[in-house]
């Protein structure tokens, strides 16, 4: 079954075949990608297996990657991706790791922030998650803020703990549980 989600001014829906052209532009775009270099591709053969693993996916019994394209809903111009990929599966639900990024002319304006909350009333209402974990570097302040404005609890500060951009940095480490969030 195909995602397709609606915001105020949003959509996120699964990746066609027709996106590769705008999947490698955000995945290569280096201020869209600066936090998520393991992620940026750097050649269009690495983004077409990359793309060809996402649609592979999508349509698997077993999906395990949930990033949907996220485009303006009166425009349809993309902003970005948002989503999650499940990490564990078990009796009382699924964990998942939630992830996000957008192109650098959309930050400030909110977009994100309700792109995630819709993605978290997905996983908890019609996708079996029970908990949700993310973090971000500590200089991403605004990613940060999409993580306090949907409720997420912090529960770490690892000091000096990943190596960017030639230093090593303060990861923060967030989760919201079901029971947590908004919508229960």
């Amino acid at each position: 079954m195909r995602i397709y989600l609606v915001t105020d001014r949003l959509i996120l829906r699964d990746y066609g075949a027709d996106d590769f052209e705008e999947y490698y532009r955000l995945m290569s775009d280096d201020r869209t990608m600066y936090y998520l270099q393991d992620l940026k591709h750097t050649s269009v053969e690495a983004a077409k297996k990359s793309f060809e693993e996402v649609l592979e996916d999508r349509d698997s019994n077993a999906r395990k990657f949930y990033f949907l394209q996220m485009e303006l809903k009166d425009t349809h111009e993309t902003v970005g991706s948002v989503g999650y990929t499940v990490l564990d599966s078990t009796p009382e639900g699924r964990t998942v790791n939630l992830g996000y990024f957008s192109y650098p002319k959309f930050w400030g304006n909110g977009y994100m922030s309700e792109a995630v909350e819709r993605v978290l009333e997905y996983a908890f209402t019609e996708d079996g998650v029970t908990r949700v974990n993310t973090g971000c570097l500590a200089e991403n302040v605004g990613s940060e803020q999409v993580m306090k404005k949907n409720g997420m609890v912090k529960e770490a500060e690892l000091k000096d703990h990943v190596w960017h951009d030639g230093k090593l940095k303060t990861r923060l480490e967030y989760r919201l549980l079901k029971d947590e969030w908004k919508g229960c």
